[in-house]
């Protein structure tokens, strides 16, 4: 259960912002699901209600959060602005945006985990290395292990040295964060499994390995998505009966 903590009225909306997208995270509050209301959340922090008004209507433009009138506040995403600098996770339907991201990834990633055989350095195998078992780590101790498998993939795209993939980088980024929120870990297994298998493939400079375990990772992925797609369809089917 999140901790929520009294606010230095002095810092206002700012500092309740972050606190709201705490409480998102470590709660953790799923996509879809509904934040505590404003009068709530003013006595938590123990500020004022326009306060956190002023700190909502910021996550909102950031497109974490959306207002439905009557119904409360909900939450749309968990990417930050600033993790999401194309502005992807503002775009309507996370789910079909899920999808659509991960036939980005399927064109490129597993060529450019090929690429990275050929290029990484002894201090990168290193770090790539640290970085799968650190994930590994985080997600077998449930804890939030977003960030941390971001730069895992960012550091096996920067490693294939080519400066086009260092531009798409944000890309990758947002499909990686928006699988995370939209799955909630419900690919523990596989996607330890795979992240080691590229991991191995890359540090032994198998180019053919690293590109099949990549595909197995993102297939994984894709069918998850697919089915939470689904079962997104069929319940706004029921919803107009």
């Amino acid at each position: 259960m999140y901790q929520f903590e009294k606010i230095d009225k002095k810092l206002l909306g700012s500092q309740v912002e972050e606190e709201i997208m705490n409480y998102i995270l470590n709660e953790p509050v799923k996509i879809g699901e509904k934040i505590p209301n404003e009068f709530e959340l003013a006595e938590k922090f123990g500020v004022g209600r326009s306060t956190v008004r002023e700190a909502v209507k910021a996550l909102v433009s950031k497109g974490m959060l959306e207002v439905r009138r009557g119904a409360g506040t909900y939450v749309i995403s968990t990417s930050t602005l600033e993790e999401d600098p194309l502005g992807l996770a503002k775009l309507g339907d996370k789910y079909k945006l899920g999808l659509e991201l991960l036939d980005v990834r399927m064109m490129l990633e597993p060529e450019i985990a090929a690429m990275a055989c050929e290029h990484i350095t002894p201090e990168e195998k290193e770090q790539l290395r640290q970085l799968c078992d650190e994930v590994e780590e985080l997600y077998l101790s449930g804890k939030n292990h977003a960030k941390k498998d971001v730069e895992f993939h960012t550091c096996i795209a920067r490693c294939s040295r080519n400066r086009v993939v260092e531009v798409l980088i944000p890309i990758i980024n947002t499909a990686v964060l928006t699988f995370v929120n939209l799955t909630q870990r419900q690919l523990m297994k596989e996607t330890l499994e795979t992240h080691r298998a590229i991991t191995n493939a890359i540090l032994k400079g198998d180019s053919v390995g690293a590109r099949c375990a990549m595909n197995m990772h993102l297939t994984y992925n894709r069918q998850r998505i697919m089915q939470i797609y689904e079962e997104h369809l069929e319940e706004e089917k029921k919803d107009r009966i």
